[in-house]
């Protein structure tokens, strides 16, 4: 069979089969009385046995070695070309992201399109100065897709901070691009999706932070928490007492609790939980003593009827602490 045939009937072009030839990697079995190249059955299976290993990312140095070398084995190969084929995915990936976002950008020029490819690369760079510039000079050309993914993953607090700074006026989109982080398997990653949405100005955010309140993780309850008390949500009574109990951010906990106890409602619902908290056997002694402090900023007759009673506690340090905020009351 003639070159034109197999070119045909194969699909590989006479000047690609010419260059397996030159590179030693096919060669015609015979020549025609007129010198021209002959192609038997052999050389045609051989051609469909090279494409087959181009198609799965061979260079045709290691396709020679696969069809020439009996002690070839591929596993170690496939290994190498999964690995390769994985980071050029990653690669591909990446440029398909940066593209949407420069897309998203509704770029006017090709100046504008440069912008916000140097305010990308800067906030992927590795100095935490130039990621915060970045975030402070960020304007509405930046995507707020870009701003919530470099916020997720930010681990210096100062330029986290500033790019939260930067999401304050993104509004529901920046507020639903945040939730979604809720839900990483990375801890820390979490944290900072609670915690931007915390920062987050307007009501928008307030419905992703009360879901947060179920959260399996006690840190994310705990964040949406206190956001949600400074903004007088009084859902978050009960997730605040847990914090007092467990003595995790237990302050700023009592804290929030007092800015609830606004209203001579939730200052009695406040109350009466952080007294059933002190009555159930299970509270540990310091917790007992944390959950006693807290009644000092909640108003109100059961507070002070609360302390009334815990002042003849059986618990020392209970008595001493509900005895002292007796009198700050009676001075007050």
């Amino acid at each position: 069979m003639l070159i034109g045939e197999v070119a045909r009937r194969s699909g590989v072009s006479a000047r690609m089969l010419r260059h397996y030839e030159s590179l030693g990697l096919l060669r015609p079995s015979g020549r025609t009385g007129s010198g021209y190249r002959e192609y038997s059955g052999a050389d045609i299976r051989r051609i469909f046995h090279i494409e087959s290993l181009r198609s799965l990312g061979l260079s045709l140095r290691e396709i020679g070695r696969a069809l020439d070398d009996p002690g070839f084995t591929p596993s170690a190969l496939v290994d190498d070309l999964i690995r390769q084929t994985r980071e050029r995915i990653a690669a591909e990936t990446d440029l398909l992201t940066r593209l949407r976002r420069i897309d998203a950008a509704e770029p006017a020029g090709w100046e504008d399109v440069l912008q916000v490819v140097a305010v990308l690369q800067a906030l992927g760079s590795k100095s935490p100065a130039a990621r915060q510039r970045a975030a402070l000079a960020a304007g509405d050309e930046v995507p707020v897709e870009a701003l919530v993914e470099a916020v997720l993953r930010e681990p210096e607090p100062n330029v986290a901070g500033a790019l939260r700074w930067a999401l304050a006026r993104s509004g529901a989109e920046g507020t639903a691009l945040l939730a979604k982080g809720l839900g990483s398997p990375v801890a820390a990653v979490r944290e900072r999706a609670v915690r931007s949405l915390a920062e987050l100005p307007g009501d928008e955010p307030t419905a992703p932070l009360r879901d947060a309140l179920a959260h399996a993780d006690a840190v994310v309850r705990g964040h949406a928490a206190l956001a949600l008390g400074t903004r007088g949500v009084a859902d978050a009574v009960p997730a605040l007492i847990d914090m007092i109990v467990a003595g995790r951010n237990d302050t700023d906990a009592a804290d929030a609790l007092g800015v609830l106890a606004g209203d001579d409602a939730t200052a009695d619902r406040i109350a009466t939980g952080l007294v059933d908290r002190l009555a159930q056997d299970a509270t540990e002694a310091s917790a007992r003593v944390r959950l006693t402090q807290s009644l000092a900023d909640i108003p109100g007759d059961t507070a002070s009827h609360a302390l009334m009673g815990l002042s003849q506690d059986t618990d020392r340090a209970v008595a001493l602490t509900a005895t002292y905020l007796l009198r700050l009351r009676e001075a007050r």
